[in-house]
């Protein structure tokens, strides 16, 4: 196990005398105006203004990071059971993206990946697969698991990212009593991020649109993502959140903590398995392109997905060769097998 290293929390204090504009983000600034009286004349002071320095926008949602002192923060990926007996989950809502993925049986699981909120409490954890060494290739930082079969415990070690199980994480990952196995093994992410040492940003693995710039695209309603093996999952637009409420197993997908899954986008990329779906030691290509369809402020667009290779991320285009930018915000990234389909109900 290796040695816990705090996380170096660093925090920049700037004053400016001109204006910063940064998407998402506010500047509070604050006047003082000091009147001097004599005898004679009334003098005015200058007019000082202190500008508060405006939060960076955190790469893996586009909005300003909660807290300045978040912003060194490294990509936490921990994998997360997506089973009935493993409901509800805890600390899906503060995941900055959350990849589903296709395992054996043709059930799915979580990828949840944490950067501008850290969760004292995530899960459950469940175990590693070669699926996972795609997904987060271009993001690095650290990938939380219960364990896994050799072959993908072989793929994941090839990945850069630093690997914690339960069997070296330590306090990070514990067992809740009042939940049965193997749908118990909770995780600390704050505990977990600091395992990480020198932190390291991850990269943007989307583009965002402005505040006054549209999404285009046919108006929809709610629209269904069919994974097969009774796992299809439901997102229906939600005009008063502005974001798509997730729906499985027939029910609204609310966790532990009594929020209900609301992602802003959900992207749908139609990848192949290699080795055949549900089948162990397959995988998700996602090197390569293929079909996608981006849903995002109650719009839908369709295009290609591309990408070059593993360090790269993925690259999203409409059907113009443009590039389809989110709404800043949570992001869910199907990954559906060729053959399978989204029923889609126009709004």
């Amino acid at each position: 196990m290796r040695p816990r290293v705090p996380i170096i929390l660093a925090l920049t204090l700037a004053t400016a005398s001109s204006v910063f504009v940064t998407l998402g983000a506010q500047a509070d600034s604050t006047t003082t105006t000091t009147v001097v009286a004599s005898t004679s004349t009334t003098t005015t002071a200058p007019t000082t203004t202190t500008t508060s320095p405006p939060r960076s926008v955190a790469p893996l949602t586009g909005l300003p990071y909660p807290k300045r002192e978040l912003k060194n923060h490294s990509a936490l990926t921990i994998k997360i059971d997506n089973t009935p007996e493993a409901l509800p989950q805890f600390g899906v809502q503060d995941a900055d993206v959350v990849y589903e993925e296709i395992v054996e049986g043709g059930i799915t699981r979580l990828a949840a990946i944490f950067n501008s909120h850290v969760p004292s409490v995530v899960g459950p954890v469940r175990s590693v697969r070669r699926t996972d060494r795609e997904i987060v290739f271009p993001i690095g930082g650290v990938f939380a698991f219960s364990g896994g079969a050799e072959y993908a415990v072989r793929s994941i070690e090839t990945a850069p990212v630093k690997l914690y199980d339960q069997s070296n994480a330590g306090a990070a990952m514990y067992r809740d009593p009042d939940r049965a196995p193997p749908h118990n093994l909770l995780a600390n992410a704050v505990l977990l991020m600091e395992k990480d040492g020198k932190p390291r940003p991850p990269p943007p693995l989307f583009t965002y649109r402005t505040p006054s710039e549209t999404f285009n695209g046919p108006k929809v309603k709610s629209f269904v993502v069919g994974f097969e093996s009774g796992y299809a999952v439901t997102y229906t637009w939600d005009t008063a959140t502005k974001s798509w409420g997730r729906s499985l197993f027939g029910a609204p997908d609310v966790t532990a903590n009594g929020v209900r899954l609301s992602p802003k986008n959900v992207i749908v990329m139609t990848v192949n398995y290699v080795g055949g779906v549900g089948v162990i030691d397959s995988y998700a290509q996602l090197i390569g392109s293929g079909p996608v369809a981006v849903f995002s402020h109650g719009r839908v667009e369709r295009g290609t997905w591309s990408r070059s290779n593993l360090r790269h991320r993925a690259i999203y285009k409409n059907a113009q060769g443009k590039i389809i930018n989110l709404t800043p915000g949570q992001t869910f990234v199907e990954l559906m097998a060729v053959g399978e389909n989204v029923a889609v109900a126009s709004g």
